[in-house]
């Protein structure tokens, strides 16, 4: 089975519309600040000749199995082991001034929910890891055998967005003081054994606080929060960035850099704009666009994407 198979980007065709723009002139660079198996940047590559590509990851699988698929672009592509708060170094490291077009394409991969032994998956029995790069850090399973029940409700209320999230705490507790808990599959029947049945119907129990774990093992919303003001500064007038997010906790942050951006700071009450105070970024799409039907049913996982796009109008410097 090829990489195609296993891997459809999300909303390709809308991503290149966006960021085509400001990768057509010669030399223009192009950031994949979340890489994953390759599947928006070899689009790009073929799509803009001239594009020079710098991809972006954290995990060490996801590196080598892009650089097999994009070895056929030679010299025109820079891989990068980084979280992608740094985008800057990244860049500098890379021998790159600027960035002309930037992708994030947040959350999980498709690599790491759908290998088994990641852990990332509820519906799969695997140790709890949970680390997008698995050479440092903490597990889940670290953080379920030491945070304490209010650490532990306070993740799953604030990154799951867990109504549950102290009854789930404090099951949790319970029944690692009987035996360790170190894979999905064992976490997975505490929290069905610790749910209500009619809250049963709403949703797999697991759900939201695997999604919670995740977050917390890979501080994706600080990570996200350095990220993406970093990402802006690195454009010149006329880059654009692109954010694919899929939950909401992400898709806030991200609005609010944007729209942060895009406003004017001009003091109340002046009667005209003054230059230095005029926005340094538009917003290129209204609100977040979603995938049509037709993606979402012919790719899942498309279903809860969240697109918003920026151009960078003028320089700061």
């Amino acid at each position: 089975m090829s990489l195609r198979d296993i891997h459809t980007p999300v909303l390709l065709d809308r991503c290149v519309e966006i960021l085509a723009p400001a990768l057509t002139r010669e030399g223009a660079v192009f950031v994949d600040a979340t890489l994953g198996m390759g599947g928006h940047s070899e689009a790009f590559l073929e799509r803009f000749e001239n594009v020079h590509l710098v991809g972006l990851d954290r995990d060490h699988d996801a590196l080598r199995i892009a650089g097999e698929r994009l070895a056929r672009f030679g010299d025109r592509v820079t891989l990068v082991h980084t979280v992608y708060d740094g985008i800057a170094e990244a860049l500098e490291k890379s021998g790159v001034p600027a960035a002309d077009g930037i992708l994030f394409d947040l959350g999980v991969s498709s690599l790491q929910l759908d290998v088994a032994d990641r852990g990332f998956a509820y519906s799969q029995d695997a140790p709890l890891d949970m680390r997008m790069d698995q050479s440092a850090g903490t597990t889940a399973a670290d953080i379920i055998a030491t945070y304490g029940e209010g650490d532990m409700r306070r993740i799953f209320e604030r990154y799951g967005e867990e109504k549950l999230a102290g009854r789930y705490a404090r099951a949790i507790i319970a029944a690692r003081a009987q035996t360790p808990i170190e894979r999905s599959g064992q976490l997975v029947e505490i929290l069905i054994a610790a749910t209500p049945y009619a809250a049963q119907r709403s949703g797999h129990p697991a759900k939201r606080v695997f999604q919670a774990l995740r977050i917390e093992v890979n501080r994706e919303l600080s990570v996200l929060e350095r990220a993406i003001p970093a990402a802006m500064q690195t454009l010149p007038v006329g880059g654009r960035m692109v954010v694919l997010a899929y939950q909401s906790l992400e898709d806030r942050l991200v609005k609010r850099e944007f729209v942060k951006a895009a406003a004017s700071t001009t003091p109340a009450g002046l009667p005209v704009e003054l230059p230095e105070h005029a926005p340094k970024f538009k917003l290129l799409v209204k609100g977040a666009e979603m995938a049509s039907e037709t993606e979402r049913e012919t790719n899942p996982r498309a279903t809860p994407v969240r697109l918003r796009a920026v151009e960078r109008l003028r320089s700061t410097k």
